[in-house]
């Protein structure tokens, strides 16, 4: 095996962990020469990756269906042993039936499964982690029948430029955000939460620049410690790397939560519509979850979020109290 492909062109917290992927191939595989198909807007997570031969970026949003052929070529100029495609559209399904590679993997739910070597059933309703669904695309080609975990490589001035944050130690981070309302723990409990921390910890709000709004409220709520909103101001990269030595993450069913895992830093997770039945739960060695104690008939109330609460009450979230959160701080270093 010398030429493998791995695709998979969906959202930030959906790459991530396709890199479970690229680590258990690249432990059978050594030499091989591993490329890994991200969309646009991802591609910096891997710029620096250590043995990714080449990252392709398939531009989604300005040039879609023109990028796409200009992709199709270069995969079959590239002549691969083997591309595994993660995603389930037609638009990747078409790229690894036409690739011409000896060995093609995908979902079943792809509209060309049927023509892939190796068709895998998906389901969201097993329990299964999604880096095991993935998994089980490469089981044909590896001896490890566990997943690696999936890892991401922050570069030297990655590190650099997070390294005067970490001398604020303990601190914690905080990714209040979400794209989705129903996904996200409500401001009001963030605020709460944040104002039942120990007084002698230092809060980084961490996020994208859409963020920026939502954690400087929460800063400015919350005046009585010392919290920093970072939002928009860190690359993922930097953010992963500052996350690595926080005493605790917390995040909501999102992408930081992936970051985190990616490095294997401590992470609690706050989950309100979804659940971590899914499949996308934290696999760092330290990590909690947080979700209501009241039994819910609407919860879940779908795979992904919504941009309201569709019962109008919203009690998935609502019902979290701070002191569940609170809880999963690690004792303070004396």
């Amino acid at each position: 095996m010398n030429k493998i492909l791995v695709i998979q062109t969906a959202f930030i917290g959906d790459a991530i962990l396709a890199t479970a992927l690229l680590e258990s191939l690249h432990n059978e595989y050594p030499e091989a020469a591993i490329d890994f198909l991200v969309r646009k807007g991802n591609d910096s997570l891997f710029r620096h990756h250590p043995f990714l031969h080449e990252l392709i970026v398939w531009d989604k949003q300005t040039a879609k269906y023109k990028d796409w052929w200009r992709i199709l070529k270069h995969i079959r100029r590239r002549r691969y042993d083997a591309v595994i495609n993660v995603q389930r559209f037609a638009a990747t399904g078409l790229w690894t039936a036409l690739s011409g590679a000896a060995f093609t993997a995908g979902f079943n739910k792809n509209p060309f499964s049927f023509a892939f070597q190796h068709s895998v059933a998906h389901h969201f309703d097993r329990g299964m982690h999604e880096i095991e669904r993935n998994h089980q695309l490469i089981a044909p080609l590896v001896k490890q029948k566990t997943p690696q975990r999936p890892r991401l490589y922050p570069s030297a001035d990655d590190y650099a430029q997070v390294a005067h944050y970490q001398t604020q130690a303990p601190y914690v981070c905080v990714a209040p955000a979400s794209v989705w309302f129903t996904k996200q723990y409500p401001e009001h409990k963030w605020v709460a939460f944040l104002r039942a921390l120990p007084p002698s910890l230092t809060v980084y709000l961490i996020g994208g620049p859409a963020d920026y709004a939502l954690c400087e409220r929460l800063r400015s709520a919350v005046k009585e410690r010392p919290i920093h909103n970072l939002a928009g101001k860190l690359s993922l990269l930097q953010s992963a790397a500052l996350m690595q030595k926080a005493l605790m993450n917390y995040a909501n069913d999102s992408s930081p939560l992936h970051l985190a895992s990616a490095m294997s830093a401590p992470i609690t997770a706050v989950y309100c519509s979804t659940i971590p039945g899914f499949g996308f739960y934290p696999v760092s060695e330290q990590s909690h979850i947080v979700e209501t104690r009241e039994l819910l008939p609407c919860r879940p109330c779908g795979i992904h979020g919504h941009k309201q609460c569709p019962k109008g009450h919203f009690r998935c979230a609502e019902s979290i109290e701070a002191s569940q959160l609170t809880a999963c701080l690690p004792p303070l270093p004396q």
